[in-house]
Parts: C-alpha cells; sequence; structure tokens
C-alpha cells in the first residue's frame, strides 16, 4: 500500500509552506486512490483524510517522550545533515529559538496538550463513521496496533 508523509508534500524548498489550495488538492488526489497510508495530522487537510480513511492510529503518548524524541531526532538531523523533504535540513539556530514557528522542539512543545486532546474527537469521529482508532501510548503498543491491523513489524 503506498505510503505518503504529508510533512514531505507541504514542506516545499527553503521550508516555505506549499498553499493550503495546493496542498488539499494534492491530498485529495491521494485520498482518491483505493489504498493509502498517510503520515501526518494536518488541520488544512483533516477533513479530506478522515472523510476516506479506514483505520487510525493516535500516537498519545506522554509529553516527556515526545520531547526526548523530538530532541534527539532534531539534532541527529543538524548533526548528520540530513537531507529531509524537498532538500531541506535542520538548521541549528532553529533547534534555540523560542518562536514555535521556527523550531520544532517549540512547537512539540508548546502543541503537546491540543495534540493529546484531539484524540478524544478522533475516537468520537471513528465512532460515528464506523472506522477503526487505535489510540497507542506507548512503543509496544504501536506494534501490537500494527499487528492487529495485519501490518508487518520487525
Amino acid at each position: 500500500m503506498p505510503h505518503y508523509e504529508l510533512d514531505a508534500t507541504f514542506h516545499q524548498p527553503g521550508w516555505t509552506p506549499l498553499p493550503t489550495d495546493e496542498f488539499r488538492r494534492r491530498v485529495s488526489e491521494i485520498v482518491a486512490t483505493p489504498q493509502w497510508t498517510i503520515d501526518g495530522n494536518y488541520s488544512a487537510v483533516r477533513d479530506l483524510t478522515m472523510q476516506r480513511c479506514t483505520a487510525m492510529i493516535a500516537f498519545d503518548f506522554p509529553r516527556r517522550v515526545i520531547m526526548r524524541q523530538v530532541i534527539v531526532r532534531t539534532i541527529r538531523r543538524a548533526l548528520t545533515r540530513q537531507v529531509l523533504w524537498n532538500g531541506n535540513r535542520e538548521d541549528w539556530r532553529n533547534i534555540f529559538r523560542w518562536d514555535p514557528e521556527l523550531s520544532i522542539i517549540r512547537w512539540s512543545w508548546t502543541k503537546w496538550a491540543e495534540r493529546h486532546a484531539e484524540i478524544d474527537t478522533f475516537e468520537a469521529q471513528a465512532a460515528e463513521r464506523g472506522f477503526v482508532c487505535v489510540r497507542v501510548r506507548s512503543h509496544r503498543e504501536v506494534r501490537d496496533a500494527l499487528r492487529a491491523l495485519g501490518v508487518p513489524v520487525s
């Protein structure tokens, strides 16, 4: 099944955001196909993905786990100069910025509570629309959920 990472679609070269109408058009094309998996939770396209999804895994890790993962991943990417989507790389300066629009670390900290609360909404929508929503709170639960959905896990 094809896998799509919304960050790769949204973040254009130079970290320029894709205009919302084009972002929605591209995601509409993806979800119109018979099978797909999408990694990402952008409010600008959530209605499109939620209309067509049949299963969702909602990551609800504790803030300390999220922050540890984001900090380690961001520093590793900056150190290795890892090329991300569309030629973008993590910028050392952004690691230490206070503005959540420039720092993924600060963004993750400020958005955690909002993202945590949204999962209740996802579960309610799943019940209304008849799709599976699995809330996972640990890496072990992620592996178990993937296995339950028939996804091979190593």
